[in-house]
């Protein structure tokens, strides 16, 4: 890798900084990054947390949109928000430029960057408009006991009234590929365990049609073309066939919360964002701002390891 990655540092008012420069100064990040956002909320932030920077190591792409007059710990702020997405714009452009190998981001506000954003709604749907893709989706990964284990997902930041319409067959089996094709990099034929989306999977029609009209053919599909798929599995039981049986590499969930609910239980301080479908690497610590501890010193920094170890698996030597 000779270009570098690039580091977000997030919402200035969250934790995301914070856990860079404390990783940072525990020797963490490595030789590899250039962290994007505002050295005077860096700076300001090291002397709330006594922190003793070595400035000359830590390569920074200062955008200057605040100061440390604008350093609000722990408060919503606009100014932040807007901050924020202008990191992970800037670096999502230079990532598709090839100046830096792959960005890993640190968490946004969604609420604060949508004071001056109202149509903001995620960290993967940014990224994805300014790549110009449209088959994209949210992977979780973690490194558990019994080995890795992959959460991918149909819909992501939508009600789940939006959510139920968009389990389609073609969507279904777009999101198989996706999970197929990155964990292919890894495993030879991954195991991939699609969800249902009723109870019991739909317990053969009596709790909706979704399961047998969509589902049942997208993973029929993939089978055909040699993916090792299966399902649709009652969601209530595949991970802990996953997890503590070791069937599945991973698993398709058709929401939000589907997915996200097990794996935070599972891995909230290990598990990695991923953002599948991209022209560019993109990571992410899987949690969010966490303003009732930031610039406290409480927040963990594994996180952020996890996700720099991740994103250079996937860019590669």
């Amino acid at each position: 890798m000779s270009a570098p990655l690039a580091i977000t540092m997030g919402d200035a008012s969250g934790i995301g900084p914070e856990i860079v420069l404390r990783r940072f100064c525990e020797g963490g990040l490595g030789d590899d990054v250039v962290v994007y956002g505002d050295a005077s909320i860096l700076r300001h932030g090291a002397s709330l947390l006594g922190l003793d920077v070595d400035w000359a190591r830590l390569p920074i792409v200062d955008l200057a949109l605040l100061t440390a007059a604008d350093h609000r710990p722990g408060q919503l702020d606009a100014a932040s928000g807007a901050a924020a997405r202008a990191y992970v714009e800037r670096a999502t452009r230079d990532a598709l430029a090839g100046t830096v190998a792959g960005i890993v981001t640190m968490p946004m506000n969604k609420e604060a960057t949508q004071l001056s954003d109202p149509a903001f709604v995620g960290h993967t749907e940014l990224i994805a408009g300014l790549c110009g893709v449209q088959k994209v989706t949210m992977m979780l990964t973690t490194r558990l006991p019994g080995g890795p284990l992959a959460v991918t997902h149909v819909s992501t930041h939508v009600s789940l009234a939006t959510a139920i319409e968009r389990v389609r067959r073609e969507r279904v089996l777009d999101v198989i590929h996706l999970t197929n094709d990155v964990l292919g990099r890894f495993l030879d034929r991954p195991r991939i365990a699609v969800c249902g989306l009723n109870p019991h999977a739909g317990e053969h029609g009596l709790f909706g049609g979704e399961d047998i009209e969509h589902i049942a053919p997208a993973i029929a599909a993939a089978v055909a073309e040699g993916i090792d798929a299966s399902g649709p599995h009652p969601a209530d039981t595949v991970f802990y066939q996953a997890v503590h049986r070791g069937r599945y590499d991973a698993i398709v969930c058709m929401y939000h919360d589907q997915g996200h609910g097990p794996m935070k239980l599972l891995a909230f301080d290990t598990g990695v964002n991923v953002t599948l479908g991209l022209p560019i690497v993109r990571t992410s610590v899987d949690h969010g701002t966490a303003f009732d501890i930031a610039w406290k010193g409480e927040a963990f920094t594994d996180s952020l390891q996890h996700a720099l170890d991740y994103a250079r698996m996937l860019v590669g030597p």
